[in-house]
């Protein structure tokens, strides 16, 4: 039985997610692959719980589960305590061959990420924010450490930062791969405003679909952090550097759905002034029809010369191009290259939620043992 060892960052919705599916599947991981995978430790960003010797047993690692369920610390944890610098953690349980696996939501743990290079450890990445800050920082991630600059899939994946469990950076490293040159990028990333654009398309008033969105919990607690597209503008830097550009995220044109003035407001102002917006995207859901174009929120990335712009924002598109025959609160992308035209390579389906994305992480770590 091959063992892998794992260290988690954020036991959160994903965090948790992933860990109880690694549970649960512990009978196919020994039947399908001999594969063993030991829990080492279980780190958030104010406690840890680890075992570097032996690894978490299964009992353990429930009753972390338990407390984080139940809104406690992991300090209460009879293996637990405080902890504010993940790199000692790393410095403590770390073994060879361990897989780092990022489930936070957070810049605050590449220095940590970095250093778990450095050791010669692998990194599996749910966590989007290490990948969107500097580009030298995404360089130092993607390439592993490599002096020679090489993307090296041996040591990183980061396959659910974008779309959650559909293949997207797997499809776009295969294309890179292959010499076959993307020249334009369409994408929708939300599955939030995925339900938004559909509503409107169906007539249905703007702040009346927020607001019901925002009771299904399909939006964050406060909706301005979906409404305001910076989640996918990050997703659709990673789509950029990952096809070889070199950007940062003032270099992505990101337009909101609601105007500047609205973001001083407190989360129940915001939802008392949304009605304020309804005339607008009445308006702008008529004149696209009035061109047998619908709207959608969406990343666009388009090659000319070498050089990429990137636009994320409020999109009239056409009713028969794959964006335009989207509805619900599906994530779909069309790569169009020169083999892949005027028909894209389209991948649609799933795109949110902890169970797919830490599926999707799952899948990565498993993978990761066959390439160590």
């Amino acid at each position: 039985m091959f063992e892998l060892p794992v260290i988690l960052f954020g036991v959160g919705g994903v965090g948790r997610s992933l860990v109880r599916q690694i549970l649960d599947n512990r009978q196919l991981h020994a039947d399908t692959y001999g594969l063993y995978i030991r829990v080492v430790a279980l780190c958030d960003s104010r406690a840890a719980v680890l075992e570097p010797t032996d690894g978490l047993s299964d009992a353990h690692i429930e009753a972390a589960l338990a407390l984080k369920q139940a809104g406690k610390s992991l300090s209460a944890h009879e293996l637990g305590g405080t902890q504010d610098d993940l790199s000692a953690i790393l410095d403590i349980a770390g073994l060879p061959g361990t897989v780092v696996v990022d489930c936070s939501a957070t810049d605050q743990t590449t220095p940590a990420l970095l250093f778990a290079l450095d050791r010669g450890y692998h990194l599996v990445l749910a966590n989007k924010k290490p990948l969107t800050i500097q580009q030298e920082v995404y360089d130092r991630l993607t390439r592993a450490g490599d002096t020679q600059g090489a993307f090296d899939p041996a040591r990183i994946r980061w396959e659910t930062t974008v779309g959650a469990g559909l293949p997207v950076i797997t499809t776009l490293n295969r294309l890179t791969a292959s010499g076959d040159p993307i020249g334009r990028v369409a994408g929708t990333f939300s599955g939030t405003l995925g339900y938004l654009m559909t509503g409107l398309e169906e007539g249905r008033i703007f702040s009346e679909v927020v607001r019901e969105a925002h009771a299904l919990g399909y939006t964050e607690p406060d909706p301005r952090d979906d409404l305001g597209g910076v989640d996918v503008a990050r997703k659709a830097l990673i789509l950029a550097r990952g096809m070889g550009h070199r950007l940062e995220m003032n270099d992505v044109s990101v337009k909101g759905l609601y105007p500047p003035l609205m973001e001083s407001l407190s989360v129940a102002e915001f939802m008392a002034e949304l009605p304020q917006l309804d005339e607008h995207y009445r308006d702008e859901v008529a004149r696209a029809a009035t061109e047998s174009k619908v709207l959608r929120y969406a990343a666009t990335l388009v090659v000319e010369d070498g050089h990429v712009t990137c636009e994320v924002g409020p999109t009239a598109v056409d009713k028969d191009t794959p964006l335009g025959r989207l509805s619900g609160t599906d994530n779909l992308i069309a790569f169009y290259t020169r083999w892949y035209s005027p028909n894209p390579l389209v991948i649609q389906g799933r795109g949110a939620g902890v169970e797919v994305t830490a599926a999707g992480v799952l899948s990565d770590v498993v993978e990761m043992a066959f390439t160590s």
